[in-house]
């Protein structure tokens, strides 16, 4: 079990991404500019793929970019996959507000 990088793109994003394949118990070192948080793998994460930094409940926005990329449609905890399984889109739908919430 090796220490691994990901990438965080904004502060208030919930994610970050793999910036290489991920393996169950690796200590993930995920960074934003100068500050590192750690985060151990508890399932597989495929490079480019995203990964819970904190438990995200169902239905809780899931955040990237610091914008708002889909809804949790089941509770992500930290460490798990983020990936169309576990996320509903929110984005081009017209019966959803900005924030995801029915309009």
């Amino acid at each position: 079990m090796g220490s691994k990088r990901a990438l965080i793109m904004k502060p208030a994003d919930n994610v970050a991404t793999a910036l290489e394949d991920i393996e169950i118990g690796d200590q993930i070192n995920a960074r934003l500019e100068q500050e590192v948080r750690i985060v151990e793998a508890k399932e597989g994460i495929p490079f480019g793929f995203k990964v819970a930094l904190s438990d995200i409940p169902e239905g809780e926005p899931v955040m990237k970019y610091g914008e708002v990329i889909g809804k949790a449609s089941a509770d992500i905890k930290k460490g798990y996959l983020v990936h169309v399984h576990n996320v509903k889109g929110t984005r081009g739908r017209g019966d959803l507000g900005e924030g995801g919430e029915k309009t």
